[in-house]
């Protein structure tokens, strides 16, 4: 049975920083995703990264604050947030797509699988 287990979440101050953490279980896949939703917002994309590479990509607002990365032994990716701004809170989920060889998507329907999503509020 597939799991993604997000932890890592909380309250932190404008400027500071969090570490999310994403652990999967039950089978490997292609690529794995962040996402957020704010209240009232519709579910975006934060970044993603091929699970065998290591190659990542991310959203425009989050480049230069944000980093993707993934420990192969724990199995677990990370979502490394520096410099954080209110308007970043929001539930933050990680997703994991299963189709292999694919260019990484942004698109919330590509990913198959997906968290249960972890709290971020950012105070100014």
């Amino acid at each position: 049975q597939v799991q993604l287990v997000e932890s890592g979440g909380g309250l932190v101050q404008a400027g500071g920083s969090l570490r999310l953490s994403c652990a999967a279980s039950g089978r490997t896949f292609d690529s794995m995703g962040w996402f957020r939703q704010a209240p009232g917002k519709e579910r975006g994309f934060v970044g993603a990264i091929r699970w065998n590479t290591g190659y990542t990509t991310s959203a425009d607002s989050v480049k230069g604050r944000f980093t993707i990365s993934r420990d192969k032994a724990m199995n677990t990716v990370f979502l490394q947030m520096n410099s954080l701004k209110p308007e970043d809170t929001a539930v933050y989920y990680c997703a994991a797509r299963s189709r292999w060889g694919t260019a990484l998507t942004s698109a919330v329907d590509d990913y198959d699988y997906w968290g249960q999503g972890t709290q971020v509020t950012v105070s100014s």
